[in-house]
């Protein structure tokens, strides 16, 4: 409590008449000293009040301030119908060939956007937008950019001089939005293996890129995988093989006038694919719109490779002769009644356009010439289970499991009954359906040593674990020698397969068409030929197939695979041998020869 000092003291009023001095002075003193003190407490409380009021005014400037700035540049977020509290991943892993070429990449574009409250003219807006872009609604932009919306979106990606058109209209409430795109450098070239992306969750400055076929929607974790760093998806394909084998299946679509064209060159070891090529085909840089055709095949899109299930003919045969062998019913050698025609019921099996091999012909033989009453002698053998046994290990019964989104839908066609019937038919390639994926991946199965591959896009690196046994060693070199002579016999099916220096190995298979209501075409065929090379020591085995294919330079049409995809399966091993590091044997000339040549 505060002690007020009394203006006049009686001490000192005593003390001040004793010594004659005037009392009243010391009350104006105590005075004066008293509101001095009064003056110097307001004056502290009032300094302390603007100080408060101060820093209050400086707190609010700051805050109002500081708001300001960060809704000044900020830009507004498109409306959602849901909101998600993960943020939008933008980046995308690239995608590179087994050499480390870019196969998919990323690029910096830009969103157009519109800002309807911030437009100074609405209608010159929307005029010169639908002349930069004509796909644009005039209407639909003049409701929009008069109407109540505060934002919508314009175009999701625009090119940069469609961005400076545009920021020539200088229109303030025309915006843009940075984001990245998918970019496919070498455009057609993979596309059935890339696929194609597209846009998922969208904001102004960034959007999110998912897969939406192909190997892009199928690896689709591995690309949007932060964890991934700057690591790519490495393919097995080799660029330069892809670039060969696509432009010659090209040029022999073209010149056979063929309705479409696949090839599948796979290592025979590892089962990776080194090409895979299918045809028409498209730019994943522009990918088409939705199909509107009646038959799927004629979609750019359709992957024929893989989704393709088609009859593979007289390629089938092989497999009967390795499974005879396998199970000690054959040997090379042994030979096989040939007489035709084959009977079973009221059905019979002849050979193709009424050939007659003779009473009898060898189990090599019969691969040679492709005799379809031989090969059915030996299914009935084997029997309907073994043989259903057989092709199940070499992956005839389900999709392939190579890493395409496509892969999963192409399930082989089997017989609904399989009946000693469908065993002789399936035994020479008729009654079962498969992709040339499923081809390539049982021959190699067959031909590497006889164990078990799968098909993979995917790069390995190191030695890779042998799968299970399909057949003996014995049994894989007896069935590649088989393949040698249907090339290297004169009388062979698939002589036009002959390239100097890199001993090929194949069969051919042609197979009627089928007609969407039933039947069979008497004038349209799949031609296949699948290939092995080098045949004495396989590393890679091509298969190449062509829809309504026909040889025309003849007195007649020919629409036989030994004609149509035989030639082009050459030239594709002639052109990619070398690419694959595949030296030419040269054959050393006779003692003969070389005596002649010193006596000229």
């Amino acid at each position: 409590m505060t002690m007020r000092t009394p203006l006049r003291p009686l001490a000192r009023i005593l003390e001040a008449r004793q010594k004659g001095e005037n009392p009243d002075a010391i009350e104006r003193e105590n005075l004066r000293l008293r509101h001095e003190e009064m003056r110097d407490r307001s004056r502290l409380r009032a300094e302390g009040r603007l100080l408060v009021l101060g820093l209050c005014f400086v707190s609010a400037f700051v805050l109002v301030g500081a708001r300001m700035g960060q809704v000044s540049a900020t830009v507004p977020e498109e409306p959602r119908a849901e909101a998600s509290s993960t943020p939008i991943l933008a980046q995308r892993a690239d995608i590179v060939d087994r050499n480390g070429r870019i196969l998919a990449t990323n690029r910096v574009t830009n969103s157009l956007y519109a800002q309807p409250q911030e437009m100074i003219d609405p209608v010159h807006a929307a005029d010169e937008l639908v002349r930069i872009f004509p796909d644009l609604d005039h209407d639909r932009l003049i409701r929009d950019f008069t109407g109540t919306r505060k934002f919508l979106w314009i175009k999701r990606k625009i090119a940069p001089e469609q961005q400076q058109a545009v920021h020539d209209i200088g229109e303030p409430g025309l915006l843009f939005g940075p984001r990245e795109e998918r970019l496919y450098p070498n455009g057609k070239l993979a596309a059935h293996i890339l696929g194609g992306t597209k846009f998922g969750r969208e904001g102004v400055m960034s959007a999110e890129i998912v897969g939406q076929s192909g190997i892009e929607k199928a690896r689709d974790d591995y690309l949007r995988d932060p964890a991934n760093g700057d690591k790519p998806l490495q393919l097995s394909l080799d660029l330069t093989v892809q670039t060969t084998v696509r432009e010659v299946l090209y040029g022999g679509m073209r010149m056979l006038d063929a309705r479409g064209a696949a090839a599948v060159m796979m290592d025979v070891d590892t089962g990776e694919i080194i090409s895979m090529v299918s045809l028409p085909d498209f730019d994943p840089n522009s990918r088409p719109g939705a199909f509107t055709g009646k038959d799927p095949a004629d979609n750019p899109r359709f992957n024929r490779a893989v989704q393709g299930v088609y009859e593979l003919g007289s390629t089938f045969k092989i497999f009967a002769a390795a499974q005879a062998m396998e199970l000690g019913i054959a040997t090379p050698s042994t030979l096989i009644p040939a007489t035709p025609p084959f009977r079973w019921g009221k059905y019979t099996i002849g050979e193709f356009e009424g050939h007659n091999y003779g009473p009898q012909l060898s189990l090599s033989g019969m691969i040679v010439k492709s005799s379809n009453v031989a090969t059915a002698h030996i299914a009935q053998q084997i029997g309907v289970e073994r043989q259903q046994s057989f092709l199940k290990s070499l992956g005839f019964f389900e999709p392939t499991p190579v890493e395409l989104s496509e892969a999963r839908s192409a399930r082989p066609l089997l017989p609904e009954h399989w009946s000693e019937l469908s065993t002789l038919t399936i035994g020479f390639g008729h009654g079962l359906s498969a992709s040339p994926l499923h081809l390539a991946t049982a021959y190699s199965s067959l031909l590497n040593g006889g164990t078990r591959v799968e098909p993979t896009l995917i790069r390995h690196r190191g030695t890779q674990p042998k799968g299970e046994r399909i057949v003996s060693e014995a049994v894989s070199a007896a069935a590649r020698k088989m393949l040698r002579e249907v090339v290297s016999d004169p009388a062979g099916t698939a002589s036009f397969a002959e390239v100097p220096g890199y001993n090929i190995g194949g069969k051919t298979g042609t197979a009627d068409k089928p007609k969407p209501t039933g039947g069979y075409y008497d004038d349209k065929t799949i031609n296949t030929f699948a290939a092995v090379f080098p045949a004495n020591d396989p590393k890679y085995v091509l298969i190449v197939t062509l829809d309504e294919a026909v040889e025309t330079t003849g007195a007649r049409p020919r629409r036989t695979a030994g004609w149509t995809a035989v030639p082009v399966a050459a030239e594709v091993i002639r052109r990619t041998a070398p690419l694959l590091g595949l030296r030419p044997a040269i054959e050393t000339p006779s003692q003969a020869a070389i005596k002649l040549s010193s006596n000229e």
